[in-house]
């Protein structure tokens, strides 16, 4: 054999090992496991919203899907699994077909007993109603302070004007990484959420930012969304609050309330989640650590997380050039193409 001959057929001994590895890769996704099986929830009538966008609820105006993100190794959240949400109460006769059409079967309610008390959920029948309580253990309940100081608007600027307000909730923030209470709601509420029977499911506090804000966030981080993203989540509860609480924020600046301070208590800074991700960070070091030491949820179920909520990244079809216009020749011992898998 010629030596053009020679270096032609390991030219396809090689791509005939490429195209096989390819055809693997396709088959289990690029982690080396099956993909997970296709279990989304109906979403909202309309078009299907972006990564991070409302699903357009009026009476849930901070209702999102926690799918859709991009984690760092190119895999995607799978979307209609999980939402996140604000308080599902007032909701008006249409939005409540819409909220049944994503086919809850649990809502989790991170909410203070005072709280829900003053606003119960109104959920479609036949969804089931888990509370856990993150504050349970504060000395006060925050939540209800701020909503007294809303309409006392004088009394506000005295007690959180000059960066106070900011103070409290980067405190609170904390708060949701080392209160016992907010560690034992967290790891049920994770916990619930890695079991595929359980879902899909959604959970909320009151305006969906605070106590909800950090369970996606951490959540979001264990899966691999890069922190920017995880950000960017975090913030766009602005865009859909602020806008929901303009007669309410009218109301406090006209009565002689400063508007820094209500936007601090309705709205989210990118402080506050720092604050939690430094709690995180000086008490456990990873995301994975506060799963495992702060939650008690170890790693093979940090694993099925992942594994039950992340799409691996689509492979690309093989091009003409692997559908049969050259020729396969099977592998010889001693070719180039096999020597390197040694």
């Amino acid at each position: 054999m010629s030596r053009t001959t020679l270096k032609t057929a390991s030219r396809y001994d090689m791509l005939r090992l490429v195209a096989t590895l390819l055809f693997l890769i396709a088959g289990v996704g690029v982690s080396g496991r099956q993909a997970p099986p296709d279990f989304r929830g109906v979403q909202a009538a309309g078009q299907i919203p972006s990564a991070g966008q409302s699903l357009s609820i009026a009476s849930v105006p901070n209702l999102r899907d926690l799918g859709g993100y991009r984690t760092s190794d190119g895999a995607t959240v799978v979307k209609g699994l999980v939402y996140r949400s604000s308080q599902l109460s007032g909701i008006s006769p249409g939005d409540m077909e819409k909220l049944a059409n994503l086919k809850l079967k649990n809502v989790y309610d991170l909410r203070t007993a005072e709280e829900r008390s003053a606003r119960p959920d109104e959920l479609p029948p036949g969804v089931n109603d888990v509370w856990l309580n993150v504050l349970a253990d504060a000395p006060r309940s925050a939540p209800a302070e701020l909503e007294r100081l809303l309409h006392n608007p004088k009394e506000a600027n005295a007690a959180l004007g000059f960066g106070k307000v900011e103070g409290e909730f980067q405190k609170m923030y904390r708060e949701f990484v080392s209160l016992p209470s907010a560690k034992a709601a967290y790891r049920k509420l994770f916990l619930s959420l890695g079991n595929r029977k359980q879902l899909p499911a959604l959970f909320h506090c009151t305006t969906g930012k605070d106590r909800t804000g950090w369970a996606a966030a951490a959540l979001l981080t264990l899966l691999g969304v890069p922190q920017s993203k995880v950000m960017e989540d975090y913030l766009r509860s602005n865009d859909y609050i602020l806008p929901a609480y303009r007669q309410q924020i009218d109301a406090f600046v006209a009565a002689g309330g400063k508007k820094s301070i209500v936007l601090a208590i309705l709205g989210v800074k990118e402080e506050y989640l720092y604050a939690a991700f430094d709690e995180m960070h000086t008490k456990y070091g990873t995301i994975e650590s506060y799963f495992s030491d702060g939650l008690g949820i170890d790693a093979a179920t940090q694993k099925a997380l992942r594994r039950l909520y992340l799409q691996p990244p689509a492979v690309e079809p093989l091009s003409p050039l692997f559908r049969g216009n050259l020729p396969l020749l099977p592998l010889r011992k001693g070719s180039p193409a096999l020597l390197s898998l040694y």
